[in-house]
């Protein structure tokens, strides 16, 4: 609202300066009143009671949101406008009446979708449930379930609310949730997450949490109140408000006493106006995001492009973030003689290859297709295994119990299955995450783009967490965290160590985006929790896009405080010929909107490509 309130105001001076125009040069209206040696003609009061309405609001957003450093630009704008009213240089105040506007608009553009909408986390929200009443299926809502109530979950159906499994066997992908890489089996009495995706079994389930208490729906209110309590930033205009408004003050101040006339204070503060300085920010971040969408990354505002410049630790999720959400085949390891790593693997994925479960899924596709055999008397034992035969063996692959029910407990810490041959316990093959190719050098270039600390959270057990972290080159692990868990990481960053970036892809990831000073999602696979939540979205599969944010980070924000810094410079010196007289305040003006061109034209140098050095491409 308060966005569309600030382009209103500039559409009111536009209409209003046309009006005034039609006024003065079509009609040739004459002054309906006079004050003193002052005339008020139809333009001028309408431009001036639009330069009154302005300057008051502009004052009440100044009580209103008291912001150290904000409030030097805003009131020399005030002092700006009352200036030129006092003086009764109409057009002049015009004209900085639009610049002001402008610039107003031109930063909510760069700086836009402040408030993020948490439509798609919102659209998954399960909304229907399957209540069994007497052995019948009643379709309800889910909001209406009520502790104690049976629900049937289907094959491929997410998990309504929270509950504890009564009948049936199946895995749950729980990978959104939790950064679980493996579906997880459940079975009568364990409990059920609500989002969690149902495999291949229908089971039925009583209600142990209400909609509103359920794991979920948690998420979404973590997400909430992440975004209710974002991290403050001081904008860079900013921090050079105070003195600029000082200096600009004194050259008045000392021109008026010299001369003696308040005119001259007037006019040097017609030339004092902060529109440059409003405008060369917003400029160079509007080029800094257009640039960021040409390398494939969607930037939501333009702070982001701040904070992510001045990063110092970087988190990232484990599931799909560093890793493909793919398994690969890490150890085939036999325990027969007559069995190579070969013979036994082309077993195992002969029996797996009907097989809907992720990892007989990712065994077959890891496995070459000469050694994929037909399977005959093919049998599945849900959350247990497969067994069929192969070549005149009859061949076993699931759980250790199922395949080898006497064999002793194997110390495998990897996600396994296991295989007997004939009843014989023949071996296992061990799965682990597929690393994203390009995952180590995303971390390496980041160190060298100035990265103080790099670490993972994710939701997965201890043991595959640490595997893929020494893969990637990060020692700072933290596993087995729940979406809670990882906004309390982020939030224990110490200040020294902070603008902190965490990219993620899950929808447990939503809340931590938010949590985080720039949140990063990994959109590539569609709208998502996680880039509905995110400040900036990667739309390809390429996490080394993170690189490419922070060197265009760097180089617009290099672009940026040039520009802002060469329009103080450019605007100090048109003061002080403005102190000696030489220039009106309506040439004042015009010299503002020559400075404004000057700084739009550096703020467009954002786009340009940046240096090695920021992309992290220089040698060690």
């Amino acid at each position: 609202m308060k966005n569309l309130k600030r382009q209103w105001k500039f559409i009111v001076v536009l209409i209003a300066g046309a009006v005034g125009l039609i006024s003065q040069f079509a009609l040739h209206s004459k002054s309906l009143f006079s004050i003193g040696n002052l005339q008020f003609p139809v333009h001028a009061i309408i431009i001036d009671i639009i330069g009154i309405l302005m300057a008051i609001s502009l004052l009440l957003e100044i009580f209103h949101d008291w912001k150290p450093g904000r409030y030097g630009v805003d009131i020399l704008a005030v002092i700006a406008v009352v200036s030129t009213i006092l003086i009764g240089d109409v057009w002049a105040e015009w004209m900085i009446l639009v610049m002001m506007t402008g610039g107003e608009t031109l930063e909510d553009y760069a700086t836009g979708q402040a408030n993020k909408e948490l439509r798609a986390l919102l659209d998954k929200t399960p909304r229907i449930a399957n209540k069994l009443v007497d052995g019948k299926i009643t379709e309800v809502k889910v909001d209406d379930l009520q502790v104690g109530d049976t629900v049937l979950i289907k094959p491929g159906q997410q998990v309504p609310v929270d509950g504890q499994i009564v009948k049936g066997t199946s895995s749950f992908d729980q990978s959104s949730l939790t950064g679980e890489s493996v579906p997880v089996t459940k079975n009568p009495g364990d409990e059920l997450m609500s989002g969690s995706v149902n495999g291949d079994v229908a089971v039925e389930m009583k209600v142990t949490k209400a909609a509103k208490d359920s794991e979920y729906q948690s998420i979404v209110a973590l997400v909430k109140s992440s975004q209710a309590q974002p991290a403050k930033f001081v904008k860079m205009a900013d921090r050079y408000a105070i003195p600029f408004t000082v200096i600009s003050l004194i050259i008045g101040g000392v021109a008026w006493a010299v001369s003696g006339d308040a005119t001259r204070f007037a006019e040097v503060m017609v030339v004092a106006s902060p529109c440059p300085l409003l405008i060369a920010a917003p400029v160079a971040l509007v080029s800094g995001m257009s640039s960021m969408s040409a390398h494939h990354i969607i930037v939501k505002s333009g702070p982001t492009l701040e904070k992510l410049a001045r990063a110092k630790t970087f988190a990232f999720d484990k599931t799909g973030t560093l890793t493909e959400n793919q398994l690969i085949v890490d150890q085939v390891v036999t325990d027969d003689k007559s069995f190579d790593q070969k013979e036994l693997q082309s077993l195992a994925a002969s029996v797996e290859q009907q097989s809907s479960h992720v990892i007989a899924s990712s065994l077959v596709k890891a496995t070459d297709k000469d050694l994929i055999h037909p399977v005959t008397n093919l049998k599945e034992t849900t959350a247990q295994g497969v067994e069929g035969d192969v070549d005149g063996k009859h061949v076993k692959v699931g759980k250790l119990s199922f395949v080898a029910p006497g064999h002793e407990k194997l110390n495998v810490t990897s996600t396994a299955v296991y295989v007997s041959v004939d009843g014989k316990f023949a071996g296992y093959i061990t799965l682990k995450d597929k690393m994203r190719p390009e995952s180590p050098k995303t971390i390496e270039r980041l160190r060298r783009q100035g990265a103080e600390d790099i670490m993972m959270l994710t939701g997965d057990h201890k043991q595959v967490a640490e595997k893929v972290a020494k893969e990637a080159g990060i020692t700072d692990v933290r596993s087995e965290l729940l979406p809670s868990q990882k906004i309390q990481a982020i939030k224990d960053v110490p200040k020294h160590l902070r603008p902190v970036v965490i990219t993620g892809d899950g929808v447990n990831d939503a809340p931590s985006l938010t949590a985080a000073d720039v949140g990063i999602a990994m959109g590539a696979k569609g709208a998502t929790a996680a880039s509905e939540s995110a400040d900036a979205v990667i739309m390809v599969n390429d996490i080394s896009k993170v690189n490419d944010a922070v060197a265009i980070s760097k180089h617009t924000m290099k672009v940026a405080n040039i520009d802002v810094l060469t329009a103080i410079g450019v605007v100090i010196i048109i003061e002080l010929i403005a102190f000696t007289g030489v220039i009106p305040a309506f040439w004042g003006a015009i010299l503002q909107e020559v400075v404004d061109m000057i700084t739009i034209s550096l703020g467009l140098l954002a786009k340009t490509k940046p240096s090695d050095k920021q992309f992290g491409l220089e040698e060690k």
